[in-house]
């Protein structure tokens, strides 16, 4: 099955029932179905044609969702770029991708016109804005797609279920991002997983404030387009009065989250100002989800279940916890997906049992086909399993587990604190701190220390009457963790860097 079929088979069979939601836009899945056929339609007229590559820079709105149908249906490779990435950047993926035509908005020209500028072989740019005018060779205004004319004998691009269907790069914290080649399997494999251990029926309606450049908010627009139900798009969710005042009057069932979100909404004293009883489900992914967070949201919005989850861009979603389990296993994110393997393996390669502590590996039919021209990190990553001869993925991330297979992550292989002779993973102190009345967010990482070689330091936002200070941060961690784990250092910030895609990051602090 590919991607487009998978959308088109939901067409079929519910032409009329309303598909997205943006803004004071309302479009059934027949009429986001002839717009992205009428786009198809006038790129292959643009001369691109199956296996070209296709960057997408637009913040969220109609237009990326028609757009990103409309490149699969012709065959072509989907690149979604943040629209925050700057030029250099910009122009260096577009070079290294041979991007034939980019898909933008006005707003971002700065952006996108200086990359253009390096990039030869980009032959076209299409430009979505009201009262934009093509300037340069090249510039296109976007189609008015609700006039245009429909192919009478249109009919998708076959590709191979192999074939590349995604480009998603990662969020280049250092050096220029990784290009995680999925295909139509990948994608159609992991969107059904998703689906049914979500249990997304026809008439749930999705709210998403996360970008769809983002993996974890693109899977949001997949999961309606494949089963039927109802995706509420938002910008952003930089103003969360605004969003929850969406999902109030849209009547969201589930609400897809990162944990910087859900620490926004626990910032409102008052939920009741938004009636939010139809919310049947949350989820989380993209970064570890504290267990004191967890709680809260419970406690907060009682009506809806929590589901955590963890996966990597490489093949979207690796394990979940079934909201069931969140009190009999606090701070695990699952036992793996149904339909794949997982195990984890020791620093010299060899499996270990469960009841161990390792790094974790997947295999299945999600796995990526590997980094866009980089052959030497593609083998980094992935390998042959010499029990099943199937291509499986290390994933950097260690893990413990208990003997039944569930998983807690530990850290990053690369965040790992050496500190007093001792290792010490830097989300366990965080998880320690996260659970202090008062703390919104923080981080933990090494600083160098003549004595200690690193010296935990702790990065730490709070509320405005929180009233903490650095010892009380440092007093709780040392009643609660070994004393090697405690911070020597503790740095109140009005708020954390983050990457492109909103996780919190350490780049940037001092």
């Amino acid at each position: 099955m590919l991607l487009h079929a998978l959308f088109a088979h939901t067409v079929q069979r519910q032409p009329d029932e309303l598909a997205l939601v943006y803004g004071g836009q309302r479009l059934s899945f027949l009429e986001l179905d002839r717009r992205s056929r009428a786009m198809a339609s006038l790129l292959e007229q643009q001369g691109v044609g199956a296996g070209d590559r296709i960057g997408l820079l637009l913040d969220n709105s109609v237009e990326m969702a028609i757009a990103l149908w409309a490149v699969l249906r012709i065959g072509a490779v989907a690149m979604p770029f943040n629209p925050q990435t700057k030029a250099d950047k910009l122009g260096a993926l577009l070079r290294r991708t041979d991007a034939r035509l980019l898909l933008t908005q006005a707003s971002l020209a700065p952006a996108w016109r200086a990359a253009r500028a390096s990039c030869e072989h980009l032959r076209h740019v299409w430009v979505l804005g009201a009262d934009w005018r093509p300037e340069q060779a090249g510039e296109v205004r976007w189609p008015d797609l609700e006039q245009a004319q429909v192919p009478a004998m249109w009919v998708d691009e076959m590709v191979d279920e192999d074939a590349l269907a995604l480009i998603s790069h990662t969020s280049g914290t250092t050096g220029l991002p990784k290009g995680v080649m999925l295909s139509h399997r990948n994608l159609v494999s992991i969107t059904r997983c998703i689906a049914a251990y979500l249990a997304i029926r026809q008439d749930d309606i999705l709210f998403s404030a996360l970008p769809l450049s983002f993996n974890y908010g693109l899977t949001q627009l997949l999961l309606a387009l494949s089963t039927g139900a109802t995706l509420v798009l938002e910008r952003s969710f930089a103003f969360p009065a605004q969003g929850l005042e969406v999902m109030s009057r849209e009547r969201a069932t589930l609400f897809a989250a990162v944990p910087t979100m859900y620490a926004m909404l626990l910032g409102f004293r008052d939920l009741s100002r938004w009636d939010l009883s139809s919310l049947r489900l949350m989820t989380s992914a993209s970064a570890p989800l504290p267990y004191a967070m967890q709680q809260q949201l419970r406690q907060r919005l009682p009506s809806a279940r929590l589901c955590v989850m963890y996966g990597q861009t490489e093949c979207t979603r690796i394990s979940y916890l079934p909201p069931e389990l969140v009190d009999e296993r606090p701070g695990s994110v699952g036992r793996g997906l149904p339909g794949q393997d997982c195990w984890l393996i020791d620093e010299h390669g060899q499996r270990l049992p469960w009841g161990e502590s390792g790094e974790l590996v997947v295999q299945g039919d999600h796995v990526m086909l590997g980094y866009w021209q980089a052959p030497a990190l593609t083998a980094e990553k992935l390998f042959t399993d010499p029990g099943s001869g199937r291509v499986a993925m290390r994933t950097g991330d260690l893990f413990r587990s208990d003997p039944d297979g569930w998983l807690y992550f530990v850290a990053r292989k690369d965040d790992i604190i050496k500190t007093r002779g001792e290792k010490v993973s830097p989300h366990e102190v965080e998880q320690a701190i996260q659970r202090i009345p008062g703390v919104v967010e923080c981080l933990v990482g090494g600083v160098a220390d003549p004595l200690l070689g690193d010296a935990i330091k702790a990065w730490v936002v709070v509320s405005a009457d929180s009233g903490l200070v650095e010892r009380d941060i440092i007093r709780h961690c040392l009643a609660t963790l070994e004393n090697h784990m405690a911070p020597k250092h503790v740095a109140f910030v009005d708020a954390l860097p983050r990457t492109p895609t909103g996780k919190p990051t350490r780049q940037g602090l001092s």
